[in-house]
């Protein structure tokens, strides 16, 4: 089981937006490199779907663009990633399975408390983040345009898409088909077979078929394809990933679309024109979660965004940091929005 250093920040009892309340609730973020004196050097960078603050450690670094020693970087936890408050560590009325569905927006709204409550921040230089946390760049955005200067969404999308949705049926079904999972109410006996099968479900659309053609996974150390089954896909969902938070998550992610956002009613074309930050939309070639066309599509109701592709053959995980020719070329690319003036300017 990995150990994480963070803190935490009291939300209080925090109201979702389909109004449920959790009595309590916190975030628990890490911060990297100092704030300056007039707090202009502030990135916003989530988290993802069952990820948690270290994992995003790999774009940050003195020498890359998110360099501590320039940059007062956030990360916070997604609400439900199992460090912020999440159904495997609430107790009472919402515990477990009954734990209340969150919004893209409701994460946001909780980020936003921590930056300018517990900080004072007023400005935002960059909003970035991968898959899901690039979602909630999207909603950081729409919900608080007034103080985001730039966005960096890499390898996400602003509304989750119908075949997006599919696939994330098949992840759901692959748990909650397991007779251990017992409606979520497992205690102690987590559903292993179930994670397992959500693994492979997870493996086939992760990378690209390119990627598989082309063995690219011996690069990651793996001596087989069932090896990289097993040590990778299973071993990742198999360390401390509670299936209640994956679902939460899942929720969150199949319900994603900043037109939801209160005061646009559904209307997504209306809520991306409403976006004021400078943007650099980043989709990757071969991603079959966010295929690239429809992050055109969304550049093409913003004011101010610029496309450009990852290309390669590593799908989805081309922003996961496994692949260092991808990292240089997200790190390039958000160094070139950094030293463009922001939506606000």
């Amino acid at each position: 089981m990995t150990e994480y250093r963070y803190e935490t920040f009291d939300l209080g009892d925090f109201t979702t937006q389909h109004g449920a309340t959790l009595r309590g609730a916190f975030l628990a973020y890490t911060t990297y490199g100092t704030l300056n004196a007039d707090k202009s050097n502030v990135i916003v960078y989530p988290t993802w779907y069952s990820g948690r603050h270290a994992d995003n450690e790999w774009l940050i670094g003195e020498g890359m663009t998110l360099d501590p020693t320039k940059y007062f970087i956030i990360v916070p936890n997604m609400l439900g990633n199992g460090l912020s408050t999440s159904p495997s560590n609430t107790t009472g009325a919402y515990a477990g399975p009954r734990f209340p569905d969150l919004t893209f927006y409701d994460q946001v709204r909780a980020q936003h408390k921590l930056v300018t409550e517990q900080f004072g921040i007023e400005r935002i230089a960059l909003v970035t983040g991968w898959s899901m946390g690039a979602g909630q760049t999207y909603q950081w955005a729409v919900s608080y345009p007034e103080i985001v200067e730039r966005i960096a969404p890499f390898c996400g999308s602003s509304v989750t898409s119908l075949h997006n949705k599919v696939f994330l049926e098949g992840v759901k079904a692959a748990v909650t088909a397991d007779a251990a999972f017992a409606n979520g109410w497992y205690g102690d006996n987590l559903p292993i077979v179930g994670l397992r099968a959500l693994a492979r479900v997870y493996a086939g659309w992760g990378f690209s078929q390119a990627f598989y053609r082309e063995r690219e996974y011996e690069k990651l150390g793996h001596t087989s394809l069932e090896d990289f089954l097993v040590g990778f896909w299973e071993g990742f969902f198999l360390d401390d990933r509670d299936p209640k938070n994956l679902l939460t998550m899942l929720w969150t992610w199949q319900h994603g679309d900043v037109g939801l956002t209160p005061g646009f009613d559904g209307d997504t074309e209306a809520a991306l024109a409403s976006i004021k930050a400078s943007a650099m939309i980043m989709p990757a070639q071969k991603d079959l979660y966010f295929p690239p066309e429809d992050e055109e599509w969304a550049v093409g109701h913003m004011a101010n965004a610029e496309f450009r592709m990852i290309p390669g053959i590593w799908g989805h995980f081309a922003g996961h940091g496994s692949n260092p020719v991808d990292t240089a070329f997200i790190d390039t690319a958000l160094g070139e929005l950094l030293a463009k003036p922001g939506g606000l300017d």
